[in-house]
């Protein structure tokens, strides 16, 4: 159902109605946030790459055609504006994993479930941009191959070659540092 909703919020936003774009950036803001924090590990970058990102995407709705999902489109402007943010800044930030974990009542799970999210947020920003990119795109937002090449404006062989690629470093790393779930 979201899906059809955010189809018929666009058609009405490339008319001009700005409260249908406003409920597309209230559904899809989170996720895009959550994009770009994973991709610069900076909340309060993130968040200004999530906003001038629907910015953009407000000020270029008319060229939206519809070939691909408007997820996968905001995804991509999300994306590029992440990875020029990382190319101006030259710089990978460190880790500041700082959410929370819903507790159980469970000290010792959730400390582990802390560690684990922490290394998994180091492991992503150990990866190089465009192997962070594609993961997260893939894995956590659940994108087919040919989704994350089209959000990513690259060939399906390369996003599936960057794919395995930072699969592979997981794995490595999971087995070097003796992660557990």
């Amino acid at each position: 159902m979201e899906r059809t909703l955010i189809d018929q919020l666009v058609r009405k936003a490339q008319l001009g109605d700005r409260e249908a774009f406003s409920e597309i950036v209230r559904i899809l803001m989170n996720k895009t946030i959550a994009l770009t924090y994973k991709m610069t590990g900076d909340k309060e970058a993130a968040l200004d790459l999530a906003q001038d990102s629907f910015l953009s995407a407000w000020m270029n709705i008319g060229s939206f055609k519809g070939e691909s999902k408007f997820e996968s489109w905001i995804y991509r402007i999300a994306s590029n504006k992440a990875l020029n943010f990382l190319k101006r800044e030259k710089r990978f930030v460190e880790n500041s994993s700082n959410t929370e974990i819903k507790s159980e009542n469970n000290p010792e799970l959730d400390y582990n479930r802390q560690e684990l999210k922490s290394n998994i947020l180091d492991f992503m920003l150990s990866l190089p941009p465009e192997q962070r990119l594609v993961f997260e795109l893939h894995f956590y937002k659940q994108m087919t191959f040919e989704e994350t090449a089209k959000a990513t404006e690259k060939s399906e062989g390369t996003v599936k070659t960057l794919y395995r690629e930072a699969v592979k470093k997981l794995r490595k790393t999971a087995l070097k540092k003796g992660w557990r779930s």
